[in-house]
């Protein structure tokens, strides 16, 4: 027991709190890793009985098993939703700790940088935990400060950062998904980014049958944040008849990794460029929507799409 305690000397301090947790499940309703796999080892419940697993020793410490704790968008609606208000992505970040020292750094969805890197040190600057680094073998990344928020790989000239583990999040995914739902949907009108923290529990936890959302205005596309967004990413929906798209980010001061301001200057830029094509900039909008606000997130939305059906279709 004294090797364990010594190998998991940041994860000890959580034994209690590991062993507090009832298992009800809340968490992992609103966790977007276990909404697109729909796998419970991809959930915060299982990110906890892990740590507590490898803790007590009755769970083997393989690459498998290290990559599950790895695994955070650090969106804390797990938190959230938490019945016994268990600081999760903080248990998280210490079995990061402890399992990086012994060797095992995941990538899990730290972000990671690859070989045509050109070394501009521009994600270094830009990075809001400082967990970018430049070093003798190029940049390099702290897999515990570093949490998934993208704002590196967005501004990456050289397109070297990324995260390899996207659950569904990646520009090209969202780009698949907005262009599938616009050409399948007859009434279809719009797409919305949200980041997972503004993006209303109601419709996160449940997902309805295609024959019940056929006529759909709007598809809702889980973007982890405002930061992540690209202008190629917001300006493909138009390439398939779009007739607008809206972004929802967090209220200034609200979002941990201020990629809502970085979601603003695309936004506003975007508008000069469809203005100066002869497109009404009001096509592209953002709004700012507190954590949970479900009736503003909507009233939004229903507001955006009456304005599209009464500007009607690109020509």
């Amino acid at each position: 027991m004294e090797t364990k305690e010594k190998n998991f000397e940041h994860l000890k301090k959580w034994e209690g709190t590991l062993a507090s947790c009832i298992r009800c499940g809340y968490c992992y309703e609103h966790c977007p890793m276990f909404k697109h796999t729909g796998w419970e080892s991809d959930a915060p419940r299982a990110k906890i009985i892990t740590a507590f697993g490898l803790l007590s020793g009755e769970v083997e410490m393989t690459p498998r098993s290290a990559e599950k704790l790895f695994n955070c968008f650090y969106c804390k609606r797990c938190e959230a939703a938490c019945s016994s208000g268990v600081t999760l992505t903080e248990v998280f970040t210490d079995a990061k700790k402890d399992l990086a020292a012994m060797g095992l750094k995941g990538p899990g969805t730290t972000s990671v940088t690859y070989m045509n890197c050109a070394r501009c040190l521009i994600c270094v600057g830009a990075c809001p935990h400082e967990a970018r680094s430049h070093t003798e073998e190029g940049i390099e990344t702290d897999p515990t400060k570093c949490q998934a928020c993208g704002i590196c790989v967005e501004v990456c000239p050289a397109g070297a950062a990324t995260i390899e583990n996207t659950f569904g999040t990646s520009r090209n995914e969202l780009t698949e998904r907005a262009a599938a739902f616009l050409n399948s949907h007859e009434s279809a009108k719009a797409i919305v980014f949200a980041c997972n923290w503004s993006y209303y529990p109601e419709l996160q936890a449940s997902q309805l049958p295609d024959s019940e959302t056929r006529d759909n205005d709007y598809e809702i596309l889980v973007n982890m944040c405002g930061g992540r967004l690209e202008a190629q990413l917001l300006m493909a929906p138009f390439l398939n008849k779009a007739r607008g798209v809206l972004v929802a980010c967090c209220p200034d001061g609200d979002c941990q990794h201020d990629g809502n301001k970085k979601a603003k200057k695309i936004v506003e830029n975007l508008k000069a460029t469809l203005e100066k094509v002869g497109i009404d900039p009001d096509r592209i909008r953002l709004v700012e929507i507190p954590a949970g606000d479900k009736t503003l997130f909507q009233a939004e939305i229903d507001t955006f799409v009456d304005q599209m059906n009464t500007l009607g279709p690109i020509r």
